[in-house]
């Protein structure tokens, strides 16, 4: 879908949000571990060595900003990801990132081109 030249405000608003709720590591962990499958605050914080009350936290403001999605089961609560393209953002950012390092190497080593 084509972005709207000029971004409307209420959109770059929301954009904004959205980058707001990634610019995290935990988040991105979380994120990225809920890429694989929906987790439980518990499973996360096992998984990422974080307290649960943390955990709670990220995963509070991810679902906010319409990241993640829960669902209950009994007593305990699952979280998913809802928006089907935060795995492709997350991935296009970390080949980015391996990207700049790589020319940066290249610098270092007197290799660029």
């Amino acid at each position: 879908m084509p972005i709207p030249d000029p971004l409307p405000d209420e959109l770059v608003e929301l954009m904004a949000r959205r980058f707001r709720a990634m610019a995290e590591p935990v988040r991105i962990r979380i994120l990225l571990r809920l890429c694989a499958c929906e987790a439980s605050v518990n499973d996360l914080a096992h998984e990422l060595a974080a307290s649960q009350q943390n955990v709670s936290k990220h995963l509070a403001v991810l679902a906010d900003s319409g990241l993640v999605g829960r669902r209950k089961d009994g007593t305990r609560v699952y979280y998913r990801i809802v928006d089907d393209h935060v795995a492709g953002l997350c991935e296009d950012v970390c080949g980015s990132v391996q990207d700049q390092l790589r020319a940066l190497s290249a610098l270092v080593e007197g290799t660029a081109a």
